[in-house]
This record gives C-alpha cells, sequence and structure tokens, in this order.
C-alpha cells in the first residue's frame, strides 16, 4: 500500500472494538502497519474523556444542589443533544492543537478544562454554563476537579508529537440514534451529523474505518466490559455505558446507510455548509469477536487470535485504500 493514510475516523457503537483496534495498531511494528494497512505511526484522539469529565461535572453540581448541566443522572444521556457536537468542537480543537502544538501550563487544569467545554458548547449551539454559576461553586469545581482534569492535560500534552510527518491520526469516536429509528437519522444523531461538524482540516485528509457488530452484541459487549466506580468510568477500556443510553442513543447506527446511499461506491458522502467530502471507507466486520483477547495482557495473546484480527483489519484497510 503505498498511499499513507493521514487521519483515519475511527467509528463503532460502544465496546464494539474500536479501541482494542487502536491498542493493537499502537503496538504493531511500523514496517507492518505501513505494509499492511497504509499507516504510519499513529497519534491518538478520542472524545470518551471529555464524556466523562462531563458525567463528573454534572455529578458535583448535583452534589452540590446546583441544575445538571451535561446529564440529569448517571444513567441518563445529554440534557442537550446539541453537546455531541460539543465534543465534536473539543476534537476539532485537538487536531488543531496537534499542528499548532501550543505551549499548555494553565495555572488550574480545571479551570482550563471548563473554559474550553463552555466554548466548544457554545460553538455547538448549547448554552454555555460557566456564567450562570456562583464564583463559590465554580471555584469548588476548580478544587474538586483538579486532578482528573491535570491528569487530562497531561495525556493531552504528550499525545503532541514534535511532527506530524508520516504519522497517521486516529480519531476514535461513537454516535447512533434511538432503537428502532428509520433512516436517516435526525440531526444531532449519527454519523452524517457528526462527520458534518468535523473541520475542513480534518475531513480534507480523513479516511473511515467502521468496526462492525449489530446493536444486540454491542450491548452484549458493554455489559461485559464494564467495570464498576470511577476507575471505569475514566478507562476507555473499562467504561460502561448505562442502559438507557445503549438503547436510547446506540439502538442503531447510520453508517451502513451511508455506505449504501453514497454517490459515490466505497465512501462516505459529507456535507457540510461549505463543501462536499467523500471520505473513503472500509467496514472490518466484528460481529464474531475478534477484539476482545486484546484487553488481555499481550503475554498471553494466541497467535491464532492475532492472525484472525490482523486478516480481518488488513481486509477493511483494502477498502480503504484500494
Amino acid at each position: 500500500m503505498a498511499r499513507l493514510i493521514e487521519t483515519l475516523l475511527l467509528t463503532a457503537l460502544p465496546a464494539s472494538g474500536k479501541s482494542e483496534v487502536r491498542r493493537y495498531l499502537a503496538r504493531l511494528d511500523g514496517d507492518a502497519v505501513r505494509r499492511d494497512f497504509g499507516m504510519g505511526p499513529t497519534v491518538q484522539l478520542d472524545d470518551y474523556p471529555y464524556v466523562h469529565m462531563m458525567r463528573r461535572i454534572s455529578q458535583e453540581l448535583t452534589a452540590r444542589g446546583e441544575g445538571p448541566v451535561f446529564f440529569p443522572s448517571d444513567d441518563r444521556t445529554f440534557c442537550d443533544p446539541h453537546d455531541w457536537g460539543t465534543l465534536i468542537e473539543l476534537v476539532n480543537e485537538d487536531f488543531h492543537d496537534l499542528h499548532e502544538r501550543p505551549d499548555l501550563r494553565p495555572d488550574s487544569a480545571a479551570r482550563w478544562l471548563l473554559e474550553r467545554l463552555d466554548a466548544a458548547r457554545a460553538r455547538a449551539g448549547a448554552a454555555p454554563f460557566l456564567s450562570v454559576l456562583s464564583k463559590r461553586t465554580r471555584r469548588e469545581l476548580d478544587d474538586v476537579l483538579e486532578t482528573e482534569a491535570r491528569k487530562l492535560l497531561k495525556e493531552k500534552r504528550a499525545g503532541i508529537p514534535q511532527s506530524l510527518e508520516d504519522r497517521t491520526v486516529v480519531i476514535e469516536f461513537a454516535r447512533g440514534g434511538p432503537e428502532g429509528s428509520s433512516m436517516p437519522l435526525p440531526a444531532p444523531y449519527g454519523y452524517a451529523w457528526s462527520f458534518a461538524q468535523l473541520s475542513d482540516a480534518i475531513l480534507e485528509r480523513a479516511c473511515v474505518l467502521y468496526v462492525w457488530v449489530t446493536p444486540e452484541e454491542s450491548r452484549r459487549k458493554n455489559d461485559e466490559r464494564a467495570k464498576p466506580g470511577r476507575d471505569g468510568d475514566a478507562s476507555i477500556l473499562h467504561h460502561g455505558v448505562p442502559e438507557a443510553v445503549m438503547r436510547g442513543e446506540y439502538g442503531t447506527d447510520d453508517m451502513g446507510y451511508l455506505i449504501d446511499a453514497s454517490d459515490r461506491p466505497g465512501t462516505v458522502r459529507v456535507e457540510t455548509q461549505q463543501r462536499v467530502f467523500h471520505l473513503p471507507v472500509g467496514r472490518f466486520d466484528n460481529r464474531n469477536d475478534l477484539t476482545t483477547f486484546i484487553r488481555d495482557d499481550p503475554s498471553i495473546w494466541s497467535a491464532a487470535d492475532v492472525e484472525a484480527l490482523h486478516s480481518g483489519l488488513r481486509h477493511a484497510f483494502v477498502q480503504i485504500t484500494r
């Protein structure tokens, strides 16, 4: 494969195997990744850490008798569905920072994060929230969230390489719609809407890898991977999505519809306000679970499991780069 993939949108329903695929690719020898998948060493972006912090903010506000901002409770989805766009705005910002490499050294990581969330929310069409909080509540949020926000900031800084030359940026996120929905999914649900909110800088160089499982299998694997408590909630590999959210937000998705409806075979058509993009797409069939073993210690991975996963991924990447 001669053409290097610059940006890969890694998409699927929750617990479908996205993070396991990402972990596997990150461990491979660089020559094998380029030869078999057309990718360079990966740089990783993911919107889930922001979802976790949104839940933490809502938890802390609820504990103080304030109205929740992002989530009404731990087992429910967004109060305002435009916050799907908030996540995309944060991804756009993270992608921009990969290229600009800003010197991120705020005195308060929590204040830095809260202000980023507030600004991203405004750009997405949701109501900013910091201005309605009392000074006391804002100080308390700064204090209680500082450790977690500092960890997120540290990971963000560590994930910005000296150069993106010959690297592939992998952007992971999941989108869907209510169980039983007909297509096309209405905004702001599904991939059609979220893709259209991505920056031109992302879309101009992006391909899509879709990890394909059924909604039923997604729910089963979600229950299987979830570890209780905050450690599990903060983990990319072991967080669980509440059942109501799995059925109300991820009961279906529109990737198959978008592939079939595209006016250019082998692509997903993305229409923004100014432009039309055709993103090459590959579908990795994970309905017969090929990825769960990746959560185990690599020392016990079997050669047969590795070969089955590698072969399935190679087939999907051929679809992208042909």
